[in-house]
């Protein structure tokens, strides 16, 4: 942050100064002699531009223009500039009334009376209007499209570091998703959860053979679905909860009467589109945490709905949260991969619920039109 501002800062004041110096070129070109005024009148021009163009910095990020700027909101960015160029002409040519540096013999070619009689106390009524109201309208014209030249540098600057930070953003993302691929199966599912289920469906082909089949395909959804995480970044809620089903259906098996599963799922969040495996990663911790550290029955409810532009999901479990345990690998990697792909836009926390229920959850942009 601390090295972004210095550059901005060091951007800013060359800037400007190479515009002053740009001025001086053209002027001793044009003029040879310069008059005793030209060098103050520049020096109040660069201080005052470097001035209200941070200032115009500064509102574009409050409301939100910030590049890369929606399409939409580009009207507000030109009525910006015409307002800072307007502001900045009328402010440079009050401080070249205000220290009397305007050119007498000048403004007496031009037509403009060059009497002038200063007071504070009646600044407005003794200002030469003509004169001022001509210095702006000039400065206007000539100003408004230095302010559009510093906007277009400054948008052009921040689309080449959006482009660069999202090539950074997408190889860091692909990272993520292949460890937490090679990590969920290799650490989680194969020592444990592949282990449990086999013995589960082990038990089942001589009582129920039927079932047995079932549960095989189930283990073999879940694992194809671990294994193409990898290729695809978004997918719907509804191909999730299949998955989720099936992991489910398979946990039933070995704990029986313990697991309680319940769905609150609203029929229009089907079809938006959130991570794959990350609900599979929520559902998975509940189950650690609610069957495997907890006695007696366990209560698991997923909740989806949409609600105030986001879609809401809940995974809860019966449960006391350990709030000094550490996150495991799989929630780490579903903070980071909210943070990527997301930037900010997206919520995800665990808390107490009620004194014996534990919620995580997940708040996440609406990519669908609600109907």
């Amino acid at each position: 942050m601390k090295k972004n501002a210095s550059v901005y800062w060091i951007c800013q004041i060359a800037g400007w100064f190479s515009y002053g110096l740009a001025i001086v070129f053209f002027a001793y070109i044009l003029e040879k002699q310069l008059s005793l005024i030209f060098y103050p009148r520049l020096l109040i021009t660069i201080i005052l531009g470097i001035l209200l163009t941070h200032i115009l910095r500064k509102s574009m990020v409050k409301l939100s223009l910030r590049p890369p700027t929606p399409s939409n909101q580009w009207w507000k960015i030109f009525l910006l500039i015409i307002l800072f160029a307007g502001l900045f002409s009328v402010i440079n040519s009050s401080l070249i009334e205000i220290f009397k540096l305007f050119d007498r013999d000048r403004d007496a070619a031009n037509g403009v009376p060059n009497h002038f009689v200063f007071s504070i106390h009646n600044i407005v009524s003794t200002w030469n209007g003509a004169r001022v109201s001509k210095r702006i309208l000039f400065s206007l014209l000539f100003d408004t499209p230095i302010f559009l030249v510093w906007v277009s540098v400054y948008v052009l600057w921040h689309y080449i570091e959006f482009t660069n930070s999202e090539e950074v953003n997408k190889v860091r993302l692909e990272t993520i998703i292949k460890e937490l691929e090679l990590k969920t199966i290799k650490s989680q599912i194969n020592p444990h959860f592949i282990f449990n289920a086999l013995n589960s469906i082990r038990a089942l082909v001589d009582e129920e053979p039927k079932r047995a089949r079932q549960a095989i395909t189930e283990l073999s959804n879940i694992l194809r679905s671990s294994i193409q995480v990898d290729k695809i970044e978004v997918t719907t809620l509804e191909k999730e909860l299949a998955i989720v089903k099936d992991y489910l259906a398979l946990e039933y098996i070995r704990f029986a009467d313990r697991l309680i599963v319940e769905y609150e799922v609203e029929t229009k969040t089907l079809d938006n589109e959130m991570p794959p495996m990350m609900l599979q990663t929520l559902v998975e911790n509940a189950i650690k945490h609610g069957l495997g550290k907890q006695p007696g029955d366990c209560t698991i409810k997923i909740i989806s709905k949409f609600d105030q532009e986001k879609h809401v999901l809940l995974v809860q479990n019966t449960g006391i949260l350990n709030v000094g345990e550490k996150d495991g690998f799989g929630l780490q990697s579903t903070r980071e991969r909210l943070n990527i792909l997301y930037r900010g836009q997206a919520l995800f926390e665990i808390f107490q619920g009620t004194p014996n229920q534990v919620t995580a959850k997940l708040a996440i942009p609406i990519s669908i039109h609600k109907k």
